[in-house]
């Protein structure tokens, strides 16, 4: 049996076999409209049709039912970025977009997932399936991030594929939670989420030194390669490699 985001109570309610589901979808019905702090156990086993007592069949408390819905959201997540990468085709920096356009569309689209995911305050680390589907949607962003790493020109210095990973994972976090989101919370902006968020990523990337224009990652940059600073500055993360 599906569970539609459309579904109305009446027909939400517990089936032999079907209580987890109901639960569920119960508390992602509960965070659209509360926020994931905003009910408790007992109001998500009363939307979903069932005693108060039921829940405890299937999660512990709230925490682990709310641990639940972040794990499927961290999952879809993954699904969505691995789509959008592509194994960085066809060349890097337009996968790279992709991945940014992703990371919105996924705020935009399913914003009690990304609420549960993000804003529940649960600890990341005391649930090691939330972790490691965690850290699995973080690693398609690192994956990107050092191949970007891998385009800078000879003589620039490179930065850590995992500084700049967090970098640019900040810059998509804040633009999707302050004006990208499907909820009430987001805010206005003079432009789109994705034209902001692309802007703001080429000008980091420019201000590194790297080439953005597009190109098989494969093609050499025509024209002789960049002289380092006078003096054999390092810049800010060391000796060029």
């Amino acid at each position: 049996m599906s569970w539609r985001k459309d579904q109305g109570r009446s027909e939400r309610g517990y089936h032999h076999g079907n209580l987890k589901e109901a639960l569920l979808q119960a508390a992602l019905d509960l965070i659209s409209q509360k926020g994931p702090a905003g009910f408790t156990f007992a109001d998500a086993a009363r939307m979903a049709g069932v005693s108060p007592a039921a829940p405890y069949r299937h999660f512990r408390d709230r925490d682990e039912l709310l641990s639940s819905i972040a794990q499927r959201g961290f999952e879809q997540f993954e699904s969505v970025l691995t789509q959008a990468w592509d194994d960085g085709r066809p060349d890097t920096v337009t996968a790279f977009e992709r991945v940014g356009k992703a990371y919105l569309a996924f705020a935009r689209n399913e914003p009690a997932f990304y609420s549960a995911m993000f804003e529940s305050g649960i600890p990341v680390e005391s649930n090691p399936a939330l972790m490691a589907a965690s850290e699995r949607a973080f690693a398609l962003i690192r994956a990107a991030a050092e191949r970007l790493a891998a385009m800078a020109p000879p003589g620039v210095p490179r930065p850590p594929a995992m500084m700049m990973a967090l970098h640019i994972w900040s810059m998509a976090h804040g633009v999707a939670s302050l004006f990208g989101r499907g909820d009430g919370a987001r805010r206005k902006l003079p432009m789109s989420p994705d034209d902001l968020l692309e802007a703001q990523v080429l000008i980091y990337l420019r201000g590194l030194g790297f080439p953005t224009d597009r190109r098989p990652s494969d093609q050499k940059p025509s024209g002789p390669p960049p002289v380092p600073p006078a003096g054999g500055s390092s810049g800010p993360w060391g000796t060029p490699k």
